[in-house]
């Protein structure tokens, strides 16, 4: 007969206590650097345990060099988060993990970034990670390479030597007819080819055109550069260079071609201007677009290859094919039934460490977007993190002026201006655990959605920092992990609206600081659905409906610092009517600035390396701090 053995009640409360530990105790995995953009630096840490979900992981960052640190924002908690699309059998779990970024550096310059670890439940492995990152340094045509002049078919005037007659007999060398792949004196690393004035508008179906275009009428490059010689294809500077493509498929073919710069052309007339990658097949990387011009498109910029990196496109206007006179949705629920895509969008892109700025984009069914692309790769290097989408002018969208749909980590939307788009202004779904930082950004005029769009696909990983939203914040479908601070959020009096309206499928989301201009529609002023009892619920969760920001606030705990304003917060600011939701705005018709003495002043969150040097005794609601330089939106003029 075996032993019967008692075990003290202590021991077993001890034992217990362990295994919750065990549990609850985080434990620090593999460390990861994102590609780093000019100005921005992003992060990942993975980790298993912390059960309990109350580790965390401080920042702070220096120029190397300096004995000063600077604090960071802490990374996000990640994990656990269910993110999915019936529709398209899309379904993905968040990993443990947290990640997040590091903004505002210099361009070239190396900074030293710590990160620590802590959790009352204790840290096992390396509680602290220390580690260098290089900001990328701005593409710039190469100074030693040859120079190489294009002229068009029809030019008569003198020449600068070597000249040649079209762009592609300078890329390639001569070739008509069938020998245009022969391609015997491509072009080299480090070349730059001057295109000077001119119409370059081939006929394709002409065997032997002097364009050398071959019958499905685009200019393929496939020629690479390199990252301290890339090949730049700019306007001479003696008159505009326009490439008319007669309506081809694409224009610009760059798929193959790494590291080139394109700048000062006009391209139109073509569905694609520049084709550079597909999904699964081939794409490129480092290429730069910059001051050029794309009108009469169907799609500015595409690539959807996860191998694509370091795109630079800046300072381009970009012009569709839609209404340029009012505005209409496409889900045939608005004015004047379903919009037709005549263009689709301005810049589209996947992959790392994109850069797209001081961009005006107008007349497209969204301005820029990031690839709704499913799933992310499991090869960290063809994971999308890191793209910064900063200052540029997005105006008049069928559906949504911004959408990061499909991102990973680290995507950075700040400093945008949008002006009527007939769905969202802002979008995120899906986010595969983000975070997704929209920062700064003004939306005005989305009659028909909401500010930030996170329905459809249930995102996670939404932060939404000191926006300006003359919008109401309306979903009918959750998100999970999502923090809003400082933002404004300004009703517009939609007759089906109330100003938030929110499901979150995690207890843990949460929105503070904000500023509230409710509509006065006889619906409830606030909507708000968090799980009871439990961190998540992807089932069964519902909105509460609540009279008022004090009962919001009362049973909910949310927006304990909020408060109510109204349009007079402003220097002018006229609501957009939703009684004529097909009008398009002037985007002069209103001043976002702040009114000295109203309600948004100092009634902000101190958030370091966000609103680091606000005045007065906190920062201000919204995107504008008063009294701050003015920000630029759209082309810079040099």
């Amino acid at each position: 007969m075996k032993p019967n053995y008692l075990i003290p009640a202590a021991v077993i409360s001890l034992i217990l206590l362990c295994s919750l530990s065990a549990s609850d105790s985080v434990t620090a995995g593999e460390f990861v650097v994102e590609p780093a953009t000019f100005n921005n630096a992003g992060f990942e840490w993975k980790i298993s345990g912390d059960d309990n979900r109350n580790a965390t992981v401080s920042v702070r960052f220096r120029e190397v060099g300096e004995t000063s640190w600077r604090g960071g924002q802490p990374l996000l908690r990640i994990g656990d988060e269910k993110v999915w699309r019936a529709r398209e059998y899309l379904e993905f779990w968040t990993p443990r993990m947290f990640a997040g970024s590091v903004f505002g550096l210099e361009s070239g310059k190396t900074y030293e970034c710590s990160f620590e670890m802590s959790d009352p439940d204790g840290v096992r492995g390396s509680a602290t990670q220390t580690v260098k990152v290089t900001t990328r340094t701005y593409p710039k045509t190469y100074s030693g390479g040859r120079v190489l002049h294009v002229y068009p078919p029809n030019y008569e005037g003198p020449r600068e030597e070597p000249s040649f007659t079209g762009l592609l007999e300078a890329y390639y060398g001569p070739g008509l007819g069938d020998w245009d792949v022969v391609r015997t004196r491509p072009v080299n690393p480090g070349d730059t080819i001057l295109v000077h004035a001119g119409m370059y508008k081939a006929d394709r179906r002409d065997y032997v055109n002097p364009h050398q275009i071959p019958f499905h009428g685009s200019y393929v490059f496939t020629q690479d550069g390199t990252l301290e010689k890339p090949i730049t294809i700019k306007a001479a500077g003696d008159g505009e260079v326009i490439f008319d493509g007669d309506n081809v498929y694409k224009l610009f073919d760059v798929m193959a071609a790494d590291h080139h710069i394109f700048e000062g052309l006009t391209l139109r007339n073509t569905e694609i201007a520049i084709y550079a990658g597909l999904k699964d097949v081939l794409g490129c990387s480092n290429l730069t677009v910059k001051n050029c011009r794309l009108e009469e498109v169907g799609i500015g910029i595409h690539t959807e290859w996860a191998g694509s990196k370091d795109f630079y496109i800046t300072d381009n206007v970009m012009i569709g094919r839609d209404d340029h006179y009012r505005l209409n949705g496409w889900n045939g629920m608005t004015t004047y039934g379903p919009s037709p895509v005549n263009s689709y969008y301005g810049v589209k892109v996947y992959g790392s460490g994109h850069v797209i700025s001081y961009n005006k984009v107008s007349f497209f069914h969204d301005g820029i977007c990031i690839s709704t692309y499913g799933l992310p790769e499991k090869d960290l290097e063809l994971k999308c993190v890191s793209i910064d989408i900063h200052n540029n002018d997005v105006f008049l969208s069928v559906d949504d002026f911004i959408e990061t749909d499909g991102g990973n980590h680290n995507i950075r939307v700040y400093q945008n201006r949008g002006f009527n788009a007939a769905h969202h202004g802002l979008s995120a779904q899906p986010m595969f655990g983000g975070p997704v930082y929209f920062i700064r950004n003004l939306v005005y005029n989305v009659p028909w959605g909401g500010a930030i769009k996170t329905g459809g696909a249930n995102p996670a990983g939404v932060l939404a920092y000191h926006n300006t939203f003359i919008a109401e914040n309306s979903n009918t479908s959750g998100l999970s992990n999502a923090h809003y601070r400082n933002n404004l959020f300004i009703g517009t009096n939609h007759p089906n609206k109330p100003v938030l309206r929110q499901i979150n499928h995690t207890s843990y989301s949460s929105t503070d600081y904000n500023g509230y201009r409710v509509n006065d529609n006889g619906l409830p002023k606030f909507m708000w659905g968090a799980p009871k009892g439990k961190k998540r619920d992807f089932e069964s969760v519902e909105y509460e409906e609540f009279r008022s920001l004090e009962e919001f606030r009362g049973k909910t705990g949310q927006e304990k610092n909020g408060v109510l304003l109204d349009t007079d917060i402003f220097e002018n600011m006229i609501l957009p009517d939703p009684a004529t939701p097909h009008v398009g705005y002037a985007s002069d018709s209103v001043d976002f600035r702040l009114r000295r003495d109203s309600a948004a002043i100092d009634a902000g969150l101190a958030m370091p390396n966000i609103n680091d040097g606000y005045s007065g005794s906190a920062p201000d609601l919204g995107a504008l701090e008063l009294g701050s330089k003015a920000v630029a939106y759209g082309p810079r003029r040099e």
